[in-house]
């Protein structure tokens, strides 16, 4: 599986944060937490990294990536009751948009819970710029 080595400690980080604080707080909360986690494992971490959407190579439309993770996992947080078929679209569209494979959306609900997402690069028709 494609950096499986990140992605299992992005979980792994994810469930130690539901278990120390569990549901209820909003998604900045979980996203400076799980930043924490995510550095004391080693990895880099850049939260809020721009995602900027091209059209017939005209800039459209700029969107913040909660967490990018080594430069190869886009993270999506919520802190909702469940995973939805809007929040797994919006997780794919910023993999279509950019040159990023993988991505993890996790949720902070009543249930932990979580989708790993894949979009190939040979799959994407866009202009990277």
């Amino acid at each position: 599986m494609l950096y499986k080595d990140i992605t299992d400690k992005i979980i792994k980080a994810f469930f130690n944060v539901y278990n120390k604080l569990g549901f209820g707080f909003l998604e900045n909360v979980y996203e400076k937490s799980i930043c924490i986690e995510l550095q004391k494992m080693g990895l880099t971490v850049y939260p809020q990294s721009p995602i900027r959407i091209y059209y017939d190579e005209e800039l459209v439309g700029l969107y913040y990536a909660d967490i990018l993770v080594e430069d190869r996992v886009i993270v999506e947080l919520k802190a909702t009751d469940t995973i939805i078929e809007k929040h797994e679209a919006q997780l794919l569209n910023y993999l279509k948009a950019t040159e990023i494979e993988i991505g993890l959306l996790l949720n902070f609900g009543h249930k932990a819970e979580f989708k790993r997402k894949i979009f190939e690069n040979r799959y994407k028709n866009r202009v990277i710029m």
